[in-house]
């Protein structure tokens, strides 16, 4: 606070005051300053960064004070931690809460997905989205949007490109395994409605039925958690004894949905561990007193779709014994943003940590190893999740015996 009082004092004098433009700059260097999960800053002086910035970056207009702001981000050599312009910002903020005008895709860096082709990763397309509808999916690569190569392209950048005015067009190019193609793609109003449920009734031998609960979660927005436990608390009055949550092809959202989600399948335990570079910092814990859930038996459905949140979720679950998880490895997105608005209306998303599952697991590039992998040809939506499980001579069939076997 000495050191911080004293630069502003002297900052002040004659020789240095301070414009308007060097004002928010010194707001988004001091929101970095606080946030950023390295205190090493990619081992450099964060202080002495911002004395040579205000000296010689030219700031004499906005334009010119973004450029000094991102300049001063890409030191960091961080993809997640970047600025946003005001559009952009308030773009962002209306993707967590509840709809969104676009083409239904969640996008991520491509050296997540082991050094993925140039370009930006597919995470995951929103069911019955526009590019869902066009047969995009996890691990596609998009090379260019609107003829404009995604190369050098930030991921803000690009979603603010996919999203636009309804009934309005985007062209895609697209690489998907070995194959490139042209893909046109209307925009629509996608409506996140974050959960899908099935009640399905399986007979046993004799006249023995068994009801499993079905829940498909497929973002953490604002609406997630109260969606979830609605859906449990339905279930369940509908004689549900044992539940699926499905989270493939669920990019994350919300940190704060996935730790109240968790809370409500657990009765105690840790959910995970918030670390920086001195180690851990934070822990967040299941105590009973959110728990909806705690005893059924419980699956959860994972694929490489499956990231951020959604992996500390299935992290927590999986660690904690209290689900057997099915599928393939998941994103490996292990750091944790949060997003500061400035004064102007800009913002900027900042990495603020890492997190460690209970197991104390740091899956960053790396995903959650399922327990079990699911069937070839297994059904991603809830219409055909039951047939599944009910029918032997299925070749998707996991009986449901089987299917909570550890």
């Amino acid at each position: 606070m000495l050191v911080i009082s004293l630069s502003v004092t002297i900052n002040k004098s004659p020789a240095w005051a301070l414009t308007e433009e060097n004002l928010l700059f010194l707001e988004a260097w001091r929101t970095v300053d606080r946030a950023y999960v390295d205190k090493n800053f990619n081992g450099q002086s964060w202080f002495r960064y911002r004395e040579n910035a205000l000296r010689n970056e030219p700031m004499n207009s906005r334009e010119e004070t973004y450029r000094a702001i991102k300049k001063m981000l890409s030191t960091l050599d961080d993809p997640f931690t970047r600025f946003l312009e005001p559009e952009k910002f308030k773009s962002l903020r209306s993707g967590t809460q509840g709809a969104l005008t676009g083409v239904g895709l969640s996008i991520g860096y491509p050296l997540a997905l082991n050094g993925s082709p140039t370009g930006l990763v597919v995470v995951s397309s929103a069911p019955g989205g526009p590019a869902n509808k066009a047969g995009i999916g996890s691990g596609d690569i998009i090379l260019a949007i609107d003829d404009e190569s995604t190369e050098d392209m930030d991921i803000y950048d690009a979603a603010e490109r996919l999203q636009g005015t309804e009934g309005s067009s985007v062209k895609l190019v697209i690489r998907s395994g070995t194959e490139i193609k042209d893909v046109v793609l209307r925009r629509e109003k996608v409506t996140f409605n974050p959960v899908k449920t099935r009640l399905c009734e399986i007979t046993r031998s004799g006249a023995e039925k068994s009801r499993i609960g079905y829940i498909k979660l497929t973002s953490f927005n604002q609406n997630a958690s109260g969606a979830v436990k609605d859906a449990i608390e339905t279930l369940r009055s509908n004689g549900v004894k044992a539940f699926v949550l499905d989270l493939r092809n669920n990019s994350g959202g919300l940190f704060p949905e996935g730790i109240e989600i968790a809370k409500f399948w657990l009765d105690k335990g840790v959910i995970v561990y918030i670390c920086d570079n001195r180690g851990v910092r934070d822990i967040y814990e299941a105590d009973g007193s959110n728990t909806v859930a705690a005893s059924e038996p419980l699956v959860v459905l994972v694929n490489k779709g499956t990231a951020s949140a959604s992996e500390i979720l299935a992290g927590a679950l999986k660690d904690n014994r209290r689900a057997v998880v099915y599928g393939e490895p998941t994103f490996g997105k292990g750091k944790i943003q949060s997003v500061f608005e400035l004064s102007d209306g800009s913002g900027l998303a900042v990495t603020v940590a890492r997190y460690e599952t209970p197991a104390h697991t740091n899956i960053d590039k790396v995903g959650i190893k399922p327990d079990h992998p699911l069937p070839t040809r297994f059904p991603t939506d809830e219409e055909e999740f039951c047939s599944c499980i009910k029918d032997p001579s299925s070749p998707c069939n996991l009986s449901s015996t089987q299917l909570f076997s550890r």
